[in-house]
């Protein structure tokens, strides 16, 4: 790990270390969130299936723990969600990995119709498998269980939406609640995903272990939005995001930007008014796509103009405050605001978590194996 990496892994997990240690949050391990996970534990033996949502950025370090606490299900598929934002290499190596290891995965993207499909026909064709082997039950039960906002609300809608729509049943559509905020889903929720047999999916709240002993761990758990931001600051968060970036290859693949901006000047030349095209949209809204590139564009001159050593903490804190400086301007923020820093760091982090500025696979595979 490089030093910067380093000093800001120890900072923001102390951060988070304090507040579990102290209780600090109204989400953390409070009674209600120790009495769901109680409950999950008490429904485990009872289900078919237990799917294991993990972030498929982070396959390891989503790891539900609690499960260890159970009586094990031998029918326990490793599912990793969100697959959009991971890197695609990466993720067929996890899965191999997790096959290697005995396990049962799978990879999907809840908000792609035709890969939920995929995934129902797996699962169908694991119920199946089970009711071929002598299960008599006409109800199959498969409980979702994960640490938060790994997508398992998600998730429960789009098979509960693609599995109804297959099975031609009308009727109310139900929802389980999804936000972008870890820790909304308070309840086991039952949602039905198919018919004949009958397929009922179970949502459950995202749960993390009472103590998270690693600092790095902490850190991915935070900047991947399992852990609110307010409890490790958004500032510190999307600095260790532009550490990841400054040491990847990721920014490399927006070099095109440079050559589509010389068009675009040329056009201007021509009489086509950029400038004026991008003032009748708003500005405030750093989602759309002129300004996102605007921010690859930012973030790639940034890089490949740096002379400095990024191995040294000092010359890459100097990159990350430059990069911080020049956001500014290409998320068109006023200079005299004096929350300009807060800004920049929270929709840079947005950026980064709905995969607009790369698709990174933070954990390595274990090279024991």
């Amino acid at each position: 790990m490089k030093p910067l990496m380093h000093s800001l892994v120890q900072k923001l997990g102390n951060a988070v270390k304090e507040v579990a240690r102290n209780k600090g949050s109204s989400w953390w391990y409070t009674p209600h969130v120790a009495a769901a996970s109680h409950a999950i534990a008490e429904r485990i033996p009872l289900v078919d299936f237990v799917l294991e949502v993990r972030d498929a950025r982070i396959p390891l370090s989503s790891k539900y723990k609690l499960l260890k606490k159970c009586s094990s299900s031998a029918r326990r598929i490793i599912v990793l969600n969100k697959t959009d934002l991971a890197n695609r290499s990466k993720v067929k190596k996890w899965m191999h990995y997790f096959e290697e290891q005995g396990n049962v995965a799978f990879g999907v993207n809840s908000h792609n119709k035709d890969n939920i499909k995929e995934f129902l026909n797996f699962l169908q064709a694991r119920v199946r498998e089970l009711i071929n082997s002598g299960h008599s039950s006409r109800t199959i039960t498969l409980m979702l269980v994960g640490i938060p906002n790994v997508g398992k609300s998600a998730l429960a809608n789009s098979l509960h939406q693609v599995g109804r729509i297959s099975a031609a049943e009308k009727g109310k559509l139900k929802h389980a609640t999804v936000s972008p905020q870890p820790g909304e889903t308070k309840n086991i929720s039952s949602l039905k995903i198919a018919s004949h047999p009958n397929i009922y999916v179970l949502d459950t709240p995202g749960i993390l272990p009472p103590d998270i002993p690693d600092a790095e761990l902490c850190c991915k758990l935070a900047l991947t939005g399992a852990i609110q931001d307010c409890l490790v600051g958004e500032i510190e968060l999307a600095q260790y995001f532009l550490a990841i970036l400054n040491q990847s290859d990721e920014y490399k693949k927006w070099a095109k930007l440079c050559a589509i901006e010389k068009d675009m000047v040329a056009a201007t030349n021509d009489g086509f008014d950029l400038e004026k095209t991008q003032k009748s949209q708003h500005l405030t809204d750093h989602t759309q796509d002129f300004i996102v590139n605007n921010v690859r564009k930012t973030l790639f001159d940034a890089i490949s103009s740096f002379n400095g050593n990024l191995d040294d903490e000092e010359s890459l804190l100097q990159l990350i405050k430059a990069e911080f400086a020049d956001l500014r301007k290409a998320f068109y923020l006023p200079s005299e605001s004096e929350d300009n820093v807060h800004k920049v760091a929270a929709k840079l982090l947005n950026l980064y978590r709905t995969g607009r500025l790369g698709h990174y696979t933070l954990d390595p595979i274990p090279r024991n194996t």
